[in-house]
């Protein structure tokens, strides 16, 4: 089988569409489904179409793990059979979002649950034992970290847990989680690839922060280190670690059964990414720019000497802004190539308008809570529901795709 980063290649271009799934709800706390609320359930076919059509050949794809499998034995794959047929036939390889952030509503307190990590690897083998043939890329979960803070540490997400404990509790089940995620694929897919995607965090502070700054940086390789098997009694978070109930019994198994990726998938936006620590503990998010991006693909590929995927990229705002970023970020994944840094994919997130979050905590209604970072903008149509208006950053990505086509790295 081709592994198409072992060789001269041709940057990859992908897409994805928005994909967070949080279903279950309380007060306060409304169910965030972004293929629900953007309408993708219904215009799938378009949105594929129009995947297709901006000239690229992968796109990152999810699936309502809570939808396929509304019951503990029960599973139901009419609309996912309906999806990939399509999805293959106008000629996009996907690289599959087992997991982005939302349980089922039947598997109880959710990530904390003790037999979630069986749950989530036998989901992945009924979906692998389905479309295993057609499907070899997986990604087992999306940005485990970001996971583990939103429902670890700032209770923001079920199961709504807080504090240093609760944090660590969520990584040691995300993590139990891939590693069984991706031995039940193995089992069953010849020679997949694992892109593990992670959300990335940059921090900047005085140094009055120096120590809140060491531990957020150090905390950023936490999911890596464990699943590359190297976190041990030397490493910086352990004694964190074992305070905050991790038995070193697990962080043996952790070491023992590595799950390292094939591909490193980074998130970055340039809005988002980069948190300066102020005075008094408070914090700001600044903009980062393409130098955030260079030190943060510079530091994955020096610590862990794999392939590197930009697996999301994006920006708010203006057409202007989202055209002059793809024009920046592009040019900084060109030049660290021709470094010869194994960059082997640019994706631009998401397709489409997402929903923001905040809208799961909110009131109003959904195109209020819309932010325009896609190449296509959500616009309300006369039947509730959003047409897809193209953006000009439509041709100039399809134009970056037709420079590279067929071309290798120098």
């Amino acid at each position: 089988m081709d592994r198409f980063w072992e060789r001269p290649y041709g940057l990859k271009f992908a897409v994805g569409i928005e994909d967070t799934f949080i279903p279950q709800t309380y007060p306060g706390r409304r169910a965030l489904d972004e293929y629900e609320l953007t309408g993708h359930y219904e215009r799938w076919r378009e949105d594929l179409d129009l995947a297709a059509s901006t000239g690229a050949k992968m796109i990152r794809y999810g699936i309502p793990w809570y939808l396929v499998n509304p019951s503990p034995d029960g599973w139901d794959w009419s609309w996912t059979d309906r999806v990939f047929d399509h999805l293959l036939s106008v000629g996009l390889t996907p690289i599959v979002d087992l997991m982005h952030y939302g349980c089922p509503l039947w598997l109880e307190r959710e990530f904390v649950n003790p037999d979630y990590p069986q749950q989530v690897a036998q989901y992945a083998a009924h979906f692998a034992e389905r479309y295993g043939e057609a499907v070899r890329f997986y990604t087992p979960m999306n940005e485990p970290l970001l996971n583990a803070v939103y429902c670890g540490e700032n209770g923001r997400w079920p199961p709504a847990l807080t504090g240093d404990g609760g944090f660590v509790t969520l990584i040691r089940q995300l993590v139990s989680g891939i590693v069984q995620t991706q031995q039940a694929i193995r089992d069953l897919v010849q020679d997949p690839v694992f892109v593990h995607v992670e959300a990335t965090f940059r921090y900047v502070g005085g140094p009055e922060r120096a120590e809140r700054l060491r531990f957020l940086e150090q905390r950023n390789w936490l999911v890596y280190d464990l699943l590359f098997g190297r976190v041990g009694e030397d490493h910086y978070l352990y004694a964190y670690l074992s305070e905050n109930g991790l038995p070193d019994e697990d962080l043996a198994c952790f070491q023992e059964h590595p799950a390292e990726p094939d591909v490193l998938g980074i998130n970055y936006y340039p809005h988002l990414t980069t948190t300066e620590l102020l005075p008094g503990g408070r914090e700001r998010t600044i903009w980062s720019g393409t130098e955030g991006l260079q030190e943060l693909i510079y530091d994955f590929h020096a610590r862990y000497e794999k392939p590197i995927f930009l697996t999301e990229t994006s920006v708010s705002g203006r057409n202007e802004d989202r055209m002059r970023w793809l024009r920046d970020s592009l040019e900084t994944v060109h030049a660290l190539r021709s470094e010869r840094l194994p960059i082997v994919g640019y994706t631009w997130w998401p397709l489409f308008s997402l929903v923001d979050w905040d809208y799961r905590e909110g009131r109003g209604q959904v195109e209020e809570y819309l932010r325009h970072m896609g190449m296509y903008d959500l616009e309300p149509d006369l039947e509730g529901g959003f047409l897809r208006t193209e953006t000009p950053v439509v041709q100039a990505f399809h134009g970056a795709t037709r420079k590279v086509t067929g071309r290798a790295t120098r």
